[in-house]
């Protein structure tokens, strides 16, 4: 019987897009598992963003999942326009109070590590979600730039454009 497994990194607009890193490849997370670079290839978007992979509190979708070297990268939005909850959780991000990511999957194929816990070669990702405390200490937020910090560096850029004109 295949159970469901929850492992976990974040960033977070004011507009609510998030970026992240899900698992990071090449060490293991708090009980020993390690997930190969290969196992996220059946992921397909959207996937569920949960809070504290509470199957009840969906906060938004992650729409762009991708495996790269290093690590399984996650892309989503909170529904901030929409739905009360997905804001608490952008303030509780951007507080710092929020900074990790975790995955919920059934493993598919999986071999026991010596010294504990398994090297899984394939997974069925069920939702990611934020998290305080991930399973895995490098899976974070990566993303959270605010639209108040890109408006001021655009009134930068154009203080000096405008300055560099009036030479």
């Amino acid at each position: 019987m295949n159970r469901l497994e929850l492992k976990a990194s974040i960033a977070v607009e004011e507009t609510g897009a998030i970026t992240g890193t899900a698992w990071p490849f090449g060490s293991p997370d708090r009980v020993g598992d390690v997930i190969e670079k290969g196992a996220f290839a059946s992921a397909r978007p959207p996937v569920p963003m949960l809070f504290g992979h509470d199957p009840n509190d969906p906060v938004g979708a992650w729409t762009d999942l991708v495996e790269e070297a290093d690590g399984f990268k996650v892309k989503g939005r909170l529904l901030v326009d929409d739905v009360a909850r997905a804001r608490e959780v952008r303030a509780l991000v951007q507080a710092g109070a929020v900074s990790g990511l975790s995955i919920g999957f059934t493993a598919r194929k999986a071999a026991p590590r010596r010294g504990g816990g398994r090297t899984i070669s394939a997974l069925d990702l069920v939702e990611v979600s934020l998290v305080s405390i991930p399973m895995h200490p490098g899976a974070r937020v990566t993303g959270a730039k605010s639209a108040a910090a890109a408006i001021a560096l655009a009134e930068a850029i154009n203080r000096a454009a405008s300055a560099l004109r009036s030479l």
